[in-house]
């Protein structure tokens, strides 16, 4: 989930960090699971953000398969805040292997992997246009 907020002058992303791998808040979904549900259950249930809007609906971007054959699916969400409470998953190592920032565009891009570069220039696409 690329959750977005406005600060009254840009919008800011939320970028987790697990180890050494920055990337959005994403989960596993399950067969027969719906991955927009899963998306936002996941992400509230990892940041503690509540208020996630969806004003871009089922809209959606999805990675490059990896050399696995798997794809990761990205939804955007609005958050009116950025008070995040991160939540380490069960079992996580601890808490200084995992941080939150929350980065323009071009912060984002520094420090997400190359793989996410389309899922990001998508993003601003949607936030420069306006589409929903």
């Amino acid at each position: 989930m690329v959750v977005i907020h406005h600060d009254d002058n840009r919008y800011r992303l939320l970028v987790l960090r697990a180890y050494s791998e920055w990337d959005f808040p994403k989960a596993l979904v399950a067969e027969g699971e719906d991955a927009l549900a899963v998306a936002l259950r996941e992400t509230r249930e990892a940041t503690g953000l509540e208020d996630l809007d969806l004003e871009w609906g089922d809209e959606h971007r999805e990675t490059l398969a990896a050399e696995d054959g798997s794809v990761t699916r990205y939804y955007i969400a609005q958050s009116k805040t950025m008070d995040v409470d991160l939540r380490l998953p069960a079992g996580a190592g601890s808490d200084e292997d995992y941080e939150y920032r929350c980065v323009t565009a071009d912060e984002a891009e520094d420090v997400l992997p190359p793989r996410l570069g389309l899922v990001l220039d998508w993003t601003v696409r949607m936030l420069v246009s306006g589409a929903r």
